[in-house]
């Protein structure tokens, strides 16, 4: 894929994430590797309806970048990742309603349901609380991942990764779902947890889960 075609892709992820619901405005940022230690990601304050591909910003894990655009101030979180999870291709970022309203609670959420599965861990954990843009929220984000894809940002939103532009929207959008299912069940009554070896279960079914069977 071209550099002009990928930025075109940025852009178009970042139009589904709002027309998702998952997001509005310019609250969310997404960014995509591009190399070792590159990637490009959203510039700062830019509606995504009138942004172009030569305002999708170039940047380095060390904090440079290049053009006229600044950065998203979560640029951090992004960068951290990258060099911390060699398996991150594409980050997500966003205030996505359910999954703010939990972790505007400083909660968990634990294993009441298999799919959080599809994060590669147990739990969705809600990193500590610290300045929206700071090296503080980038540590706490890093931590609370763990070897999950998912993480909460206390009385902030969530944060995600995964191999591409197209996956990390479609986790974003489930862990959504997910934090919305949680929360209506916490209305009804305390959710019954599945057990670590239900979990185990759910954890091995998802190795190869949306994988085309290779033809013969």
């Amino acid at each position: 894929m071209t550099d002009i075609s990928l930025r075109q892709e940025l852009i178009s992820t970042c139009l589904a994430m709002n027309a998702s619901g998952i997001n509005s405005g310019t609250s969310g940022n997404i960014s995509v590797r591009t190399g070792d230690d590159s990637f490009l990601i959203t510039p700062s304050g830019l509606p995504y309806e009138t942004m172009t591909p030569d305002q999708v910003v170039s940047m380095n894990i060390d904090g440079s970048f290049d053009g006229a655009w600044k950065p998203s101030s979560e640029w951090r979180m992004h960068a951290d990742l990258y060099r911390a999870r060699e398996d991150a291709g594409a980050v997500l970022h966003c205030h996505a309603p359910h999954a703010t309203a939990i972790s505007c609670l400083r909660r968990d959420v634990p294993p009441f349901h298999y799919m959080i599965a599809i994060t590669g861990a147990s739990v969705i954990k809600c990193a500590k609380y610290a300045l929206f843009g700071t090296q503080e929220l980038s540590n706490a984000m890093i931590e609370a991942f763990g070897p999950s894809k998912a993480c909460l940002l206390a009385n902030h939103g969530m944060t995600c990764f995964s191999k591409d532009l197209t996956q990390v929207l479609k986790l974003g959008i489930e862990i959504e779902n997910i934090c919305q299912q949680y929360q209506l069940a916490c209305t009804m009554g305390e959710p019954i947890l599945l057990s670590d070896a239900e979990m185990a279960e759910a954890h091995s079914a998802f190795a190869d889960y949306g994988v085309q069977p290779s033809k013969a």
